[in-house]
């Protein structure tokens, strides 16, 4: 099941005795133009990152190393993607909520984003988001 917006994304992977390689470029693998690269790493067992909606920012999440569940959710039903190889993303359009939750050890995450940061893109409050994506209907 899917929202039929978000999607798994395989990178190339160029296979070499000396290691692998992988990339994704601006409008090729990902559909935006990247503004924003960020890193959450050293996350406590237990705990949960995430827990917003963005009202323009698309982004592009990766488990560069370890693996973590990304939650999403339409404000009505919930999908888990759980991610854990460095050559496949999750791409999450905008107005969706998410959370990324289920960290293993020594996880460390990659997220691409369509914007610069700006505070008011974020949408922190599960029922404002419900509220905002009843109107788009």
């Amino acid at each position: 099941m899917t929202f039929k917006t978000e999607k798994i994304i395989s990178l190339p992977k160029i296979l070499d005795k000396r290691g692998n390689l992988s990339f994704f470029e601006n409008d090729k693998q990902i559909p935006f133009k990247i503004k924003r690269t960020y890193l959450i790493n050293n996350v406590p067992g237990g705990e949960e990152r995430g827990g917003h909606a963005f009202k323009k920012s698309q982004e592009f999440i990766i488990a560069l190393s370890g693996s973590f569940d990304v939650v999403l959710s339409d404000g009505e039903k919930e999908i888990i993607y759980s991610l854990n190889r460095s050559y496949q993303g999750l791409y999450v359009p905008n107005m969706l909520w998410r959370r990324l939750e289920n960290f293993s050890t020594n996880s460390l995450v990659l997220i691409t984003s369509s914007i610069a940061y700006d505070d008011n893109d974020y949408i922190r409050d599960f029922i404002d988001f419900k509220t905002l994506r009843n109107e788009e209907k």
